[in-house]
Parts: structure tokens; C-alpha cells; sequence
């Protein structure tokens, strides 16, 4: 009696064979595409392949979700700007490269078009403030990881020691950033390296 009354209890729960990881990949997916506000609960939960309920106890709702959605996107390709900027021995090759991989990575055929990040919450009300301030705050954080690296070049003496760090930074975080909404629009790989070249020859000299 015990043991069956046991196992009623765990059925309760989880469904058979519940997989997080690739629920989570599902979400993930779901958001991108779709965006924070503009995908509903039931939608998540069917792409997942659970329940609403089984969706809030393992996850805690349609937010948490969606940060652990984010902290997943970023793994896909975490550190990236920090290894580019790590091994590139010039500041211009190291935006170069970054912006040359966001073409490719934006428009690969196997996964939404653009980025996750520049586009999720694109669009959400006053009730969303807190996925808008987590979204702000990677792109940010982007920014000053590029600035860091412009400092860095005028400092080596690649770049003249009035070069307007931040104003560059500015400059190729809009590009990147731009880039996303391209290749969501169907901007193909061709054209947004084409668009990569020409914001390159807006780099200063010495």
C-alpha cells in the first residue's frame, strides 16, 4: 500500500522522461523567434512537452524561464567576444572578426535569424521592465567589453591617443546590434559581411 501510494505521488509530478535540458532548448528557441511578451504560457509549455504546472515547479514561471533561456543562449556561445579579443593582436582585427562571426551566426539556417539578446524584448509593455533591464544590461555589457578593447589599442599605439573610445564602442555595438534586425528580416550571410567591410573602413588610423 505504501509503495503504491508512493508512486502515485511521484506520477504527481514531473511527466516520464522529462528532459530539462532539452525543454530548455525548446524555450530557448521559442523566445528567440517569437520574443518575450509575444509567446504565451500555453505555447512554452506545449513546445516543451509538459504541463503548465510541471512548467512553474520546475521552472517557476514564465520569467524565470525565460533568464534561464538567456543564460543558455549565451552559453551557446559564451565568451566568444572575450577570446576574440583575447587573441586577436589588434583591436581593429578583433572587431573585424567579431562582427564577421555575428554575420555567420545570425543567419545560420538551423536556428532562429539574428540575435536573442538584441531582440527578445523588443517589444514589451511597462509589466516586462524587469526581461527589458536584463536584456540592456548583456548589451551593455557588450559595449564596454568593446570599449575596453578600443582602449586597449590606443593605449598599444594602434589608435591615436584622442580616438573617442566610447564613440567607437557606440559606433560598432550599433552595427552589431543592427545586424540582428537585418538578418531577421532576411538580410542573407553575403550581405551583412558586405555591410561588415564598410563599417570597417570607418575605423580610425593612427
Amino acid at each position: 500500500m505504501k509503495k503504491a501510494a508512493l508512486g502515485a505521488q511521484r506520477g504527481r509530478g514531473r511527466p516520464r522522461g522529462f528532459d530539462q535540458e532539452a525543454a530548455l532548448e525548446r524555450a530557448m528557441l521559442l523566445f528567440w523567434e517569437r520574443g518575450y511578451e509575444a509567446t504565451s504560457l500555453d505555447e512554452l509549455s506545449a513546445a516543451m512537452g509538459i504541463s503548465p504546472s510541471s512548467l512553474y515547479a520546475t521552472f517557476g514561471g514564465k520569467e524565470q524561464l525565460f533568464r534561464a533561456a538567456v543564460d543558455r543562449y549565451l552559453a551557446r556561445g559564451g565568451g566568444n567576444m572575450d577570446r576574440v579579443f583575447a587573441e586577436e593582436p589588434t583591436a581593429r582585427g578583433a572587431v573585424q572578426r567579431l562582427l564577421e562571426m555575428a554575420a555567420d551566426e545570425f543567419t545560420r539556417s538551423d536556428q532562429p535569424s539574428g540575435c536573442m539578446i538584441a531582440l527578445a524584448g523588443t517589444q514589451c509593455s511597462p509589466g516586462a521592465r524587469p526581461v527589458l533591464d536584463l536584456l540592456r544590461g548583456h548589451r551593455e555589457a557588450w559595449q564596454a567589453s568593446l570599449q575596453a578593447r578600443i582602449r586597449r589599442g590606443i593605449e598599444e599605439g594602434e589608435l591615436a591617443s584622442d580616438t573617442d573610445a566610447a564613440a567607437l564602442a557606440t559606433f560598432y555595438a550599433t552595427v552589431l546590434l543592427g545586424m540582428a534586425v537585418q538578418a531577421r528580416d532576411g538580410a542573407s550571410r553575403e550581405g551583412l559581411r558586405a555591410a561588415v567591410e564598410a563599417a570597417m573602413r570607418g575605423w580610425p588610423g593612427v
